[in-house]
Protein backbone atom coordinates (compact mmCIF):
# COMPACT_ATOMS: atom_id res chain seq x y z
CA UNK A 1 0.00 0.00 0.00
CA UNK A 2 1.27 3.46 -0.89
CA UNK A 3 0.21 6.49 1.19
CA UNK A 4 1.49 9.77 -0.21
CA UNK A 5 0.78 13.44 -0.71
CA UNK A 6 1.97 15.50 -3.70
CA UNK A 7 2.67 19.24 -3.90
CA UNK A 8 3.78 21.82 -6.42
CA UNK A 9 7.08 23.45 -5.42
CA UNK A 10 7.03 27.24 -5.16
CA UNK A 11 10.78 27.65 -4.55
CA UNK A 12 13.65 25.19 -4.60
CA UNK A 13 15.22 24.56 -1.18
CA UNK A 14 18.89 25.21 -0.47
CA UNK A 15 21.11 22.23 -1.18
CA UNK A 16 18.68 20.51 -3.54
CA UNK A 17 21.25 20.18 -6.36
CA UNK A 18 23.64 18.19 -4.15
CA UNK A 19 20.99 15.82 -2.74
CA UNK A 20 21.17 12.16 -3.83
CA UNK A 21 19.29 11.82 -7.10
CA UNK A 22 18.33 9.50 -9.95
CA UNK A 23 17.29 10.13 -13.50
CA UNK A 24 13.93 8.52 -14.21
CA UNK A 25 12.49 7.60 -17.60
CA UNK A 26 9.06 6.05 -17.49
CA UNK A 27 6.29 5.25 -19.93
CA UNK A 28 2.72 4.06 -19.57
CA UNK A 29 0.91 1.14 -21.16
CA UNK A 30 -2.52 1.90 -22.61
CA UNK A 31 -5.36 0.38 -20.56
CA UNK A 32 -9.14 0.58 -20.73
CA UNK A 33 -9.56 0.43 -16.93
CA UNK A 34 -8.66 3.91 -15.67
CA UNK A 35 -8.42 2.64 -12.07
CA UNK A 36 -5.27 0.67 -12.91
CA UNK A 37 -1.95 2.09 -14.11
CA UNK A 38 0.92 0.02 -15.50
CA UNK A 39 4.21 1.78 -16.12
CA UNK A 40 7.66 0.84 -17.33
CA UNK A 41 10.43 2.64 -15.40
CA UNK A 42 14.18 3.03 -15.67
CA UNK A 43 15.62 4.59 -12.51
CA UNK A 44 19.40 4.64 -12.66
CA UNK A 45 20.41 0.98 -13.08
CA UNK A 46 16.98 -0.32 -11.96
CA UNK A 47 14.36 -1.47 -14.46
CA UNK A 48 10.81 -2.03 -13.26
CA UNK A 49 7.24 -2.69 -14.25
CA UNK A 50 4.96 -1.03 -11.69
CA UNK A 51 1.26 -1.75 -11.27
CA UNK A 52 -0.83 0.78 -9.34
CA UNK A 53 -4.49 0.58 -8.41
CA UNK A 54 -6.71 3.39 -7.19
CA UNK A 55 -6.37 7.17 -7.03
CA UNK A 56 -5.54 9.81 -4.41
CA UNK A 57 -3.59 9.50 -1.15
CA UNK A 58 -3.86 5.72 -0.62
CA UNK A 59 -3.24 3.29 -3.50
CA UNK A 60 -2.06 -0.25 -4.10
CA UNK A 61 1.40 -0.45 -5.65
CA UNK A 62 3.55 -3.39 -6.75
CA UNK A 63 7.01 -3.19 -8.37
CA UNK A 64 8.38 -6.03 -10.48
CA UNK A 65 12.10 -5.97 -11.35
CA UNK A 66 13.00 -6.75 -14.95
CA UNK A 67 16.28 -6.89 -16.87
CA UNK A 68 17.71 -3.98 -18.85
CA UNK A 69 17.20 -6.03 -22.05
CA UNK A 70 13.54 -6.67 -21.23
CA UNK A 71 13.10 -2.93 -20.51
CA UNK A 72 14.66 -2.05 -23.89
CA UNK A 73 12.39 -4.56 -25.66
CA UNK A 74 9.25 -3.08 -24.02
CA UNK A 75 10.18 0.62 -24.29
CA UNK A 76 8.85 1.08 -27.87
CA UNK A 77 5.37 0.15 -26.56
CA UNK A 78 5.33 3.14 -24.14
CA UNK A 79 7.69 5.70 -25.73
CA UNK A 80 4.80 7.86 -27.03
CA UNK A 81 3.38 8.18 -23.49
CA UNK A 82 6.52 8.84 -21.46
CA UNK A 83 8.18 11.38 -19.18
CA UNK A 84 11.72 12.19 -18.12
CA UNK A 85 12.60 13.67 -14.74
CA UNK A 86 15.32 13.80 -12.13
CA UNK A 87 14.29 12.79 -8.63
CA UNK A 88 16.16 14.31 -5.68
CA UNK A 89 15.81 12.57 -2.29
CA UNK A 90 15.68 14.92 0.69
CA UNK A 91 14.53 14.89 4.32
CA UNK A 92 12.19 17.17 6.25
CA UNK A 93 12.00 16.26 9.91
CA UNK A 94 11.22 12.52 9.92
CA UNK A 95 9.82 12.49 6.37
CA UNK A 96 11.49 11.55 3.10
CA UNK A 97 10.73 14.00 0.28
CA UNK A 98 11.08 13.08 -3.38
CA UNK A 99 11.62 16.28 -5.38
CA UNK A 100 10.90 15.72 -9.09
CA UNK A 101 12.35 18.14 -11.65
CA UNK A 102 10.77 17.43 -15.05
CA UNK A 103 12.48 17.69 -18.43
CA UNK A 104 11.45 17.87 -22.08
CA UNK A 105 7.92 19.15 -22.73
CA UNK A 106 7.33 19.24 -18.96
CA UNK A 107 10.35 21.48 -18.26
CA UNK A 108 9.46 24.01 -15.57
CA UNK A 109 7.30 21.64 -13.55
CA UNK A 110 8.71 20.78 -10.11
CA UNK A 111 6.76 18.62 -7.67
CA UNK A 112 7.41 17.09 -4.25
CA UNK A 113 5.96 13.81 -2.98
CA UNK A 114 6.02 12.61 0.59
CA UNK A 115 5.25 8.99 1.51
CA UNK A 116 3.85 8.00 4.90
CA UNK A 117 3.65 4.85 6.98
CA UNK A 118 0.00 5.53 7.95
CA UNK A 119 -2.98 7.62 6.87
CA UNK A 120 -2.83 9.44 10.22
CA UNK A 121 0.81 10.40 9.64
CA UNK A 122 -0.15 11.76 6.21
CA UNK A 123 -3.08 13.72 7.63
CA UNK A 124 -0.90 15.48 10.24
CA UNK A 125 2.04 16.29 7.93
CA UNK A 126 3.07 19.97 7.95
CA UNK A 127 4.80 20.85 4.65
CA UNK A 128 8.00 22.92 4.66
CA UNK A 129 7.71 26.58 3.53
CA UNK A 130 9.13 25.88 0.05
CA UNK A 131 6.18 23.62 -0.82
CA UNK A 132 3.37 25.18 -2.82
CA UNK A 133 -0.21 24.10 -3.38
CA UNK A 134 -1.16 20.48 -2.65
CA UNK A 135 -2.06 18.55 -5.81
CA UNK A 136 -2.68 15.08 -4.33
CA UNK A 137 -5.30 13.35 -6.47
CA UNK A 138 -5.43 16.10 -9.13
CA UNK A 139 -5.36 14.05 -12.30
CA UNK A 140 -3.84 16.77 -14.49
CA UNK A 141 -0.62 16.42 -12.43
CA UNK A 142 -0.53 12.60 -12.46
CA UNK A 143 2.59 11.36 -14.26
CA UNK A 144 0.48 9.18 -16.53
CA UNK A 145 -1.64 12.17 -17.61
CA UNK A 146 1.48 14.31 -18.15
CA UNK A 147 3.02 11.52 -20.24
CA UNK A 148 -0.05 11.22 -22.45
CA UNK A 149 -0.73 14.96 -22.76
CA UNK A 150 2.86 15.89 -23.60
CA UNK A 151 2.84 19.35 -22.01
CA UNK A 152 3.02 20.82 -18.54
CA UNK A 153 -0.24 22.24 -17.09
CA UNK A 154 1.45 24.98 -15.03
CA UNK A 155 4.92 26.54 -15.27
CA UNK A 156 6.61 26.70 -11.88
CA UNK A 157 9.61 28.97 -11.24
Amino acid sequence: MEIERKFLVKSLPSGWKTAPHSRIRQGYFSLRDKGIEIRLREKGAQHLITIKGGRGRVRLEEDISISKDRFAALWPLVRAASILKTRFRMRHRSNKIELDVYEGPHRGLVTAEVEFRSKREGDTFKPPPWFGREITGEQRYANEVLARRGSVPVKVK
